[in-house]
This record gives structure tokens, sequence and C-alpha cells, in this order.
């Protein structure tokens, strides 16, 4: 319990400092960002950097490559969930 409060404060501190996410769209027709940037830490994050820390080279290329990722499928999932919405607005 203790382990998992430390992650979870550790997270809590570091989210503004690893928060680079693109601002979430307005419009479902709008075009995606340059760049998606990354998602915050999460709590499993923090505890894996904590408990193992990645040696330099391909396991922090990883995680970076993960939270790019995470960005860029949240930014696509928010573009869909709002389609979806105008659709029912229009049905309405």
């Amino acid at each position: 319990m203790a382990a998992l409060a430390i992650c979870a404060v550790t997270a809590a501190l570091l989210r503004r400092r690893t928060d680079s996410a693109a601002p979430a769209q307005q419009l479902p027709d709008q075009l995606p960002p340059a760049e998606f940037g990354m998602i915050p830490l999460s709590v499993p994050e923090t505890g894996r950097l904590l408990g193992h820390p990645p040696p330099p080279g391909s396991a922090g290329h990883w995680l970076d490559w993960r939270r790019r990722h995470q960005a860029r499928s949240r930014w696509y999932h928010q573009r869909t969930r709002l389609a979806r919405s105008a659709q029912i607005t229009l049905v309405s």
C-alpha cells in the first residue's frame, strides 16, 4: 500500500511536467495536429520507472513511443466520440 501511495503521489507531482499532449479538438471534422505530444505518466508506469529504471537505450525509447501512441489514440477516439455525438444531435 505504501508503494502504491508513493507511485500515485509521484505521478500526480509529475503530471504537469510530463503532459505534453495536444489540446483536445472541438469539432469532429478538425484536422489532426502536427505533433500529438505524450500523455502524462500513469501510476503503473511510475511504479515501473521507480522499481526498475530503464537502461539507456531501448527501454526508454519504448516508454516514449507508447506514451506518444496513447496520446494519438486518445485524440482520434475523442474525434470519433464527437462525430457520434453530432450524429445523435442531428437525429433528435
